[in-house]
């Protein structure tokens, strides 16, 4: 096997392993959700728009025939699905990041997961030359690094005036 194609193996299985890892690290909300009943630190847009990004990528694999996007998406798709109808079911109301100026509702182990699962698409799809493949995941890097600031600017600090404990 050439050079080039050991690298395209390689980045293909970077690409699958990536984006089933993003696609199961929903499980831990999903388990959060059962366990308390409640969405409380649980956000619904990544599953509803992982969702539409999943049936989206799930046409073209068929339209292309592309084995491994019609299985990674499939099984994204269904697991999304599963998200939403749980979270669907104990969501009394949403909570906002901004208004609540904390980011304990945004998971980071799903924003880890997506800007890996998203940057090593778009580098398939930049190696293959592929825009549909390219294009579509580069806004997944994008909001990954958005939320990655809003993790930043919102982290919990200790308080300025809190005490030091005495020994």
């Amino acid at each position: 096997m050439e050079a080039g194609g050991v690298a395209d193996s390689l980045l293909s299985g970077a690409c699958v392993l990536f984006t089933l890892g993003m696609f199961s690290s929903g499980l831990s909300d999903l388990r959060h959700m059962r366990m308390t009943r409640s969405v409380d630190n649980v956000q619904f847009l990544p599953f509803l728009t992982t969702d539409i990004n999943n049936l989206s990528w799930l046409s073209y694999g068929a339209l292309k025939g592309d084995g491994t996007l019609i299985i990674v998406n499939s099984v994204g798709a269904m697991l999304q699905t599963l998200y939403i109808l749980v979270y669907l079911h104990y969501c009394p109301r949403k909570a906002k990041v901004i208004q609540t100026k904390s980011a304990q509702h945004f998971s980071f182990s799903l924003t880890i997961a997506t800007l890996l699962a998203s940057a090593s698409w778009t580098l398939y799809g930049f190696r293959l030359k592929d825009p549909y493949i390219t294009v579509p995941n580069f806004p997944g890097i994008v909001t990954s690094f958005i939320r990655l600031w809003l993790f930043w600017k919102y982290s919990q600090k200790p308080a300025r005036n809190s005490q030091l404990l005495q020994t």
